[in-house]
């Protein structure tokens, strides 16, 4: 999720090949759920094909453009997310935290989570 043109465009300089690229636009409706995804701005979704460390350059370059701009990255969807990124991406985190089971545990969580 980005939420300026602005950051569109950077996201868009140089962009990695990818097989299969979506771009929609949300409108300005506020989304009621604590890691709600839409929010008002820009989607753009990359399907890259693993070249190692040449495509883990271009997944930081782009994840830092799209938080930097107050955007965030699809949780659902994504495999490579800082916990930083995260926090940043999703402002109402702790009010979800506060009604987790302690016992809730995943590969994502463990990733993202303190």
């Amino acid at each position: 999720m980005v939420p300026t043109p602005e950051a569109l465009r950077e996201l868009l300089r140089d962009p990695p090949p990818s097989p299969l690229t979506v771009l929609k636009r949300f409108g300005s409706r506020a989304s009621p759920g604590f890691l709600s995804f839409p929010r008002p701005g820009f989607t753009l979704s990359l399907d890259l094909p693993n070249q190692g460390e040449e495509t883990f350059a271009h997944f930081a370059r782009l994840e830092r453009v799209a938080v930097e701009a107050g955007g965030a990255l699809y949780p659902a969807k994504d495999a490579r997310m800082s916990r930083e990124s995260f926090e940043r991406s999703f402002p109402r985190l702790p009010e979800l935290v506060a009604h987790l089971d302690p016992a809730f545990s995943s590969s994502f969580w463990r990733r993202v989570s303190r």
